[in-house]
């Protein structure tokens, strides 16, 4: 497992590599206040970069959610981290454009953090995507049906989004957290296997290390041959 020093320094070399911020970049960062966010704004802020954090409050979780919203207030104000918190009224926008509540949180979320991007002229949005979440898509799109371009992955940019954190896997940056003590908060819809993502984490790559238990190291080869 990698220390706190070697992923910081994975993640500036990524960024470098694939030019999505540097030193001094103005950059915001999603925030929900997860595992995978919490690292992302505390390994860019060590790299020097300067952050904005934005949090989407959803209100689908009830209290959950607004305890998800305190801890970020708290984070940001310990951090000395400028925060934007935005409540969304999701079933609004489902019933308007006829979407699932998973597809209308994504479009609110990613039209207000462009929003958010233009009037604080910030160089790129930093989102938490890691190496297993890649993963999980590329299956989701196979599994779904997908052509050649499904199966890459996720791209380290897309337009003004940046994921400095996909080289790192999900267990790596647990032991960056808990090897610091850093708190974060966990999203109990996580743990419920009734998303297709969240069968695919718990149910389906645990069949498929069982196959081959270096399963998870050899996908990102996988989706760079695909490339």
């Amino acid at each position: 497992e990698m220390n706190a020093c070697e992923i910081e320094i994975k993640v500036a070399e990524y960024a470098k590599e694939h030019n999505l911020c540097a030193k001094d970049d103005a950059v915001i960062v999603a925030l929900s206040g997860g595992a995978d966010s919490v690292a992302l704004l505390r390994i860019l802020l060590s790299i020097g970069v300067q952050c904005c954090a934005l949090h989407c409050n959803f209100g689908l979780r009830g209290a959950e959610s607004d305890r998800d919203e305190a801890f970020v207030r708290n984070l940001c104000t310990q951090l000395g981290v400028l925060l934007k918190v935005k409540h969304f009224d999701v079933a609004k926008y489902e019933q308007e454009q006829k979407v699932s509540t998973e597809m209308a949180c994504r479009e609110l979320r990613y039209a207000w953090f462009e929003q958010m991007r233009q009037e604080n002229q910030a160089q790129a949005i930093a989102v938490a995507h890691h190496e297993d979440d890649n993963i999980e898509t590329c299956l989701l799109h196979l599994i779904r049906g997908t052509g050649i371009q499904g199966l890459t992955g996720m791209k380290p940019k897309n337009g003004f989004v940046v994921r400095p954190m996909l080289p790192c896997k999900r267990k790596d940056i647990e032991a960056y957290l808990s090897g610091q003590g850093i708190e974060y908060v966990t999203d109990s819809s996580n743990l419920q296997t009734n998303y297709t993502r969240n069968k695919i984490r718990h149910c389906l790559i645990p069949l498929l290390q069982e196959i081959n238990p270096s399963f998870l190291q050899i996908m990102p080869g996988n989706m760079q041959n695909f490339r």
